[in-house]
């Protein structure tokens, strides 16, 4: 890429930007969101085309009208919004572009032979290729998408955050994966917010500031704090803001639960969540975070146990009665895509709607309210767009999350659950996010805060409770969390069990 750029109206999405790639090498880009990332792989993938600058293919000039003619040059694109087909089985998402045919019709046995093989080499050959996609996880999801692109047999293969939605054991089979395809001659551009997985896998690196390559370097030549400067384009200060004074115990709580259960997903869980803090769950995915969450939300029915708000005994039947006044709880949810935004509708829209209730009389939405109280929060929380009337999927994905956060904090609550909110964002906007939660605590909301990361659950939370199996297996508060702990208590095996090399491994 030589001299690409890329405007969208008014705004520059980028400017004068160089890449170079080789094949044989992982090649990590690195930058905020809004950085300029996404547009330069939707050139690369034809799915956009650049007003300037020229792309270049074995030395010679190429262009792309559409992805099937980048995909038949050889780039396969998996972007972090997945592209798959829920109502559709596996082996139908993998070889939808290009199914084996005979006699003019799909052959469904080489239509399935196919989704194996590429199943395998994407190190998930346990997802059966005639299950519904609907019915997949959205980890075992990411895993179809990316050997979606590798049954495109690709000689470049781009990846947009492909790791932010997956387990950890899935992250260390992707690991496997890259290297082997690495070694097999193929050319990889890696884009991922998470430094540890770029020390791990990259090769070289290039770094973009708005809309511009600032930096191309060799993997490991730079500190992270180095980094991080060139992609926020100023001094990096601390990630994490300080921790509040320890709630006092004669407080009550805000939020207690006694002896929830739900299937065999919760098992007897008790806790206790005080106004003014942030609290953490730990443990490895898929071990009742997620159930917790939304049992408490009320989306989940069959719940048995007690909640209790202000030491009152409620019953949550629904969202919409988890936000009532009484209550005041919000949900961040774990995929903003399609569990927490509208993305064709209006940034006003995506921001007002949980709120209309308040905004409106007589069922009619007061217009000078609704835009007063969106202002206010595009203005609280930075979000970057050229308008609210502007559609939410046009936003960039650290933007989106805030109008995910936003849209709740039009209602002002007073529990705020969050299911992994940083996930797929870039490190300046994670900052935001962290003071943000912070000044709420600070305010008085009691948060509940799941996090994949155990640095955010390290950094963040002044207690976290470890789950294991569905149950509460341990709290750590203040100095007892760390990642050893976490760890060590994730797997079951105590926080002095174990040794250094198991701990090692289970942390990759």
């Amino acid at each position: 890429m030589q001299g690409v750029s890329k405007r969208y109206g008014g705004v520059r999405a980028l400017q004068d930007a160089d890449l170079v790639i080789e094949a044989g090498r992982i090649h990590a880009v690195l930058g905020e969101n809004g950085a300029g990332k996404s547009t330069l792989i939707k050139i690369m993938a034809g799915v956009v085309a650049p007003d300037e600058g020229r792309m270049l293919l074995d030395g010679k000039p190429v262009s792309f009208a559409s992805p099937a003619a980048a995909n038949a040059a050889g780039i396969a694109c998996i972007f972090q919004e997945l592209s798959l087909i829920p109502d559709l089985c596996v082996a139908d998402n993998i070889a939808i572009s290009n199914p084996p045919r005979r006699f003019g019709l799909i052959d469904r046995q080489a239509q399935r032979r196919m989704a194996e093989e590429a199943l395998a080499r994407a190190g998930a050959a346990d997802i059966h290729p005639l299950a519904l996609v609907r019915d997949l996880s959205l980890s075992r999801r990411q895993m179809v998408e990316i050997a979606k692109a590798l049954a495109r047999k690709p000689r470049i293969l781009i990846l947009d955050e492909a790791t932010s939605a997956l387990t950890a054991a899935d992250v260390t089979k992707i690991y496997g994966v890259l290297k082997r395809l690495r070694a097999e001659g193929l050319a990889l551009l890696y884009i991922s917010h998470r430094m540890h997985e770029i020390a791990e896998l990259a090769d070289e690196c290039t770094v973009f500031c708005n809309g511009r390559s600032v930096a191309s370097y060799a993997a490991g030549t730079k500190t992270n704090n180095e980094v991080v400067e060139l992609m926020i384009g100023r001094e990096y200060n601390a990630v994490f803001p300080a921790r509040t004074t320890r709630v006092a115990s004669a407080v009550p709580p805000l939020l207690e639960v006694r002896h929830l259960c739900w299937t065999d997903q919760l098992n007897d869980i008790s806790l206790q969540l005080y106004p003014g803090e942030v609290v953490g769950l730990g443990g490895l995915d898929g071990q009742g975070q997620r159930e917790l969450l939304l049992a408490l939300f009320g989306v989940l029915r069959g719940t048995a146990g007690e909640v209790l708000i202000d030491g009152r005994r409620v019953t949550i039947t629904g969202p919409h009665a988890a936000k009532r006044k009484q209550i005041g709880m919000a949900l961040i949810p774990e995929d903003r895509k399609t569990e927490g935004l509208m993305l064709p509708m209006s940034v006003r829209d995506n921001l007002s709607f949980a709120a209309l209730g308040t905004l409106s009389r007589w069922g009619i939405v007061d217009a000078a309210a609704e835009r007063a109280a969106v202002e206010r929060i595009v203005r609280l929380l930075a979000v970057r767009t050229d308008g609210t009337d502007l559609p939410a999927g046009s936003l960039s994905g650290g933007n989106q999350q805030k109008l995910v956060i936003g849209k709740w904090l039009m209602m002002a609550p007073r529990i705020l659950l969050l299911n992994d909110p940083t996930r797929g964002i870039d490190v300046g906007t994670k900052q935001e996010i962290y003071q943000l939660l912070r000044e709420l605590a600070v305010a008085g909301a009691a948060i509940l805060f799941y996090s994949t990361d155990y640095d955010e659950l390290v950094g963040c939370c002044d207690r976290v409770l470890v789950m294991y199996d569905g149950a509460i297996k341990r709290e750590l508060i203040d100095a007892e969390i760390t990642e050893r702990a976490l760890i060590s208590n994730a797997l079951n095996i105590g926080a002095d069990a174990g040794n250094a090399g198991a701990l090692n491994a289970a942390s990759t």
